[in-house]
């Protein structure tokens, strides 16, 4: 009993001693890490974390844009390779929605239609869909506008915005999920994360080649705060939620409870059937029921890419050819997704906590299956 009180007694020293080190070292946002992962029960972020940390509410109208309900919601019989695809990657919600009628709606035993989760790396688009907004608006030039006219800080760089949004800054970044010490881990949990992203020099000249970092949507959103002198959260529900009648109040995370600083590179939290929403709205142009939400140029912009030789993205959205079908995608880690394909006026959310293999190219292999899956969903009942 003694030496099992004396190994315990040791484990205890070193476990404090070295949070004492992280803390020492500026790394004390690991401890908060560990805490709400590991404390939970999680070896990884899940998108049901949004009580573990400080949001802004993304205020809706006071009215709602229900969607229509098709003659056919859920009459279509479920794969028994769609329910595995659910069952093994851990599918919170499924939805289909055809000719702006939902068709088919899943939900697993701990989420319903109301249920909020975390966007990842969706909030990316809508991130860049605030740029848009910003621009239309007239408080950002356009895309060729320099980053340095609202941060002197790159004032020694030729960075835009617009390299901002297709993720071709050249800033120094490197985009790893795995490790707790990476710059991407940081961002996530740290409490003053513009002190994080201002300090990310720009190694690269801007505006020549994609590469996906997620300090380049932060460092856009803190752009677009500083050019409307607004929060995200109310620019987002100025500009989307209350106009496009939301059901529900989102929220957007943010940094600590002193700064709120959203985290525009991830982590806005809403539900299935809202998150639909801006599928439709850039399927239809940037067109919200007769209103102009967004411009058309920008829409087209966003969702083509600009780098030949980098055609899966564009401005804030993944872009992918399947079946001779040009689809536009917003994409969050663990299989986060709003999936557009404007072709046949269809849209597939997506949202869980495990995400497919890849085997090759850009895309997991679970996107196709939900693509091939939801065509099958929306075929009319005779």
């Amino acid at each position: 009993m003694k030496k099992l009180t004396k190994i315990l007694i040791i484990l205890l020293v070193i476990i404090a001693s070295l949070i004492a080190l992280l803390y020492i070292t500026g790394n004390e946002y690991v401890v908060r890490g560990a805490r709400i992962v590991y404390g939970t029960g999680h070896i990884s972020t899940f998108i049901d974390d949004a009580d573990y940390f400080e949001s802004m509410i993304i205020a809706k109208g006071e009215t709602t844009d229900e969607w229509e309900i098709a003659d056919n919601y859920n009459k279509v019989p479920v794969s028994e390779k769609l329910q595995k695809t659910h069952d093994d990657l851990g599918t919170a919600a499924f939805l289909v929605i055809k000719n702006d009628e939902i068709v088919h709606e899943y939900y697993d035993d701990e989420h319903s239609q109301t249920s909020e989760t975390n966007s990842f790396s969706m909030a990316k688009s809508i991130t860049v869909s605030l740029l848009g907004k910003a621009i239309k608006d007239g408080f950002i030039a356009g895309l060729d506008q320099p980053v340095s006219d609202f941060y002197p800080e790159y004032s020694n760089t030729n960075v835009t915005v617009g390299d901002l949004a297709s993720m071709a800054s050249g800033m120094k970044w490197s985009e790893q999920y795995i490790s707790p010490f990476s710059i991407t881990a940081e961002s996530y949990f740290i409490d003053d994360i513009s002190s994080l992203i201002l300090n990310q020099p720009i190694v690269d000249e801007p505006g020549q080649k994609f590469k996906y970092q997620s300090g380049s949507t932060q460092l856009l959103g803190l752009v677009i705060e500083r050019a409307t002198d607004k929060k995200l959260a109310t620019y987002a529900s100025e500009s989307f939620w209350k106009p496009m009648g939301f059901s529900k109040d989102g929220k957007w995370l943010v940094d600590s409870a002193e700064n709120m600083t959203a985290k525009t590179f991830c982590c806005v939290i809403s539900n299935a059937r809202d998150f639909a929403r801006f599928g439709k709205l850039y399927k239809d142009g940037g067109l919200w029921n007769g209103q102009r939400i967004l411009d058309a140029s920008f829409i087209e912009t966003a969702i083509n890419p600009r780098f030949k030789d980098s055609p899966e993205y564009g401005y804030g959205f993944w872009l992918m050819d399947y079946n001779n079908k040009d689809i536009f995608i917003m994409r969050g880690i663990l299989g986060q997704y709003v999936i557009t394909i404007p072709q046949d006026d269809l849209i597939v959310v997506r949202l869980g906590d495990k995400t497919g293999s890849f085997t090759g190219g850009y895309f997991t292999d679970d996107i196709y299956t939900y693509i091939d899956q939801a065509y099958m969903l929306s075929e009319t009942i005779q």
